[in-house]
């Protein structure tokens, strides 16, 4: 699990792990309900929600003998800021583009 310490990409590069990511992103839910779902075990729910808990893109909370999984915002705020700055910057490259082209036809 370290691997993905803090790793939102690298936990999201799974396929089912991105599904139960998603799930979770719609409301909070336990493993039951997201092994119910799912073509996976139970146990195999738990082992991909500890990567997304261990990538800080999940947090669990006690609810009687059950866990219930709800989207960590401050692991999505950091996978988010992360992402953005690839968005940022190709934004100011279209802007240089464009800019060089207004004064290329000027």
């Amino acid at each position: 699990m370290d691997a993905y310490q803090g790793n939102g990409l690298a936990a999201l590069a799974d396929p089912t792990r991105r599904t139960i990511f998603e799930r979770v992103a719609e409301r909070p839910r336990a493993v039951g309900e997201l092994a119910g779902d799912l073509p996976v075990s139970r146990p195999a729910v738990s082992q991909h929600l500890k990567v997304l808990k261990a990538a800080g893109l999940v947090s669990d909370r006690a609810a009687g003998t059950r866990r219930i999984y709800a989207v960590d915002p401050r692991g999505v705020g950091a996978l988010r800021a992360y992402l953005e700055q690839f968005w940022i910057r190709s934004l100011a490259d279209f802007k240089a583009a464009a800019e060089r082209r207004d004064e290329e036809v000027s």
